[in-house]
């Protein structure tokens, strides 16, 4: 009995579709096997995994998948390689200057007892200070604000909790007519 056409989704189960993705893969790369051997086909097949994994094949009379990269960017006037270098040396030239941008601060934060520094640059460097306190106080403010509100409502939740079990001892005792009202009633847990 042949097998039946599957709907193309997503597996959901992981163990089945790694098990899938191996054998697909496998598969993929059997074909391209077979094309490159009966059309003498030069060709290149990259393949990444869920979990980044590389996976390549290319044809045996080609010597590297680099080979076949230059070709394609020969025949389309596409530069893969130079770009992904371009790009790649304008990030660390971005870095290197965000460095010494940092580094430059961070020895204008210092003051050298040695080194002879104007009032402006004093000025300055005290006001950078002064907003690195103001920021660091608010920060430690809105904290502090955010631990208080969340002990006020743990106290009241404590005292209500306290109120419903005197009306359950007093309902449980009958004499919930004759009780002191609950409301009434203050526990004090500690907190003024």
């Amino acid at each position: 009995m042949g097998r039946g056409r599957r709907e193309i989704k997503r597996i959901e189960n992981p163990s089945q579709r790694q098990s899938t993705f191996y054998k697909r893969r496998d598969g993929l790369f059997k074909k391209a096997r077979e094309l490159s051997i009966l059309c003498d086909a030069d060709l290149l097949l990259l393949l990444f995994s869920s979990s980044g994994k590389l996976y390549e094949y290319h044809t045996p009379s080609v010597p590297s998948a680099k080979e076949l990269i230059k070709r394609y960017e020969v025949a389309t006037q596409n530069k893969i390689l130079r770009d992904c270098c371009l790009e790649r040396n304008a990030e660390m030239e971005e870095g290197r200057k965000l460095c010494d941008l940092l580094e430059s601060e961070l020895r204008f934060m210092k003051v050298d007892a040695n080194q002879h520094y104007s009032l402006p640059v004093l000025d300055i460097l005290e006001g950078n200070l002064e907003a690195a306190i103001s920021k660091v106080r608010s920060e430690k403010d809105r904290k502090i604000a955010g631990e208080i509100d969340h002990l006020e409502n743990m106290v009241r939740d404590r005292q209500q909790e306290g109120y419903n079990l005197c009306d359950k001892v007093a309902r449980a005792q009958g004499l919930n007519d004759t009780a002191v009202p609950l409301k009434q009633l203050d526990l004090k847990l500690g907190f003024s």
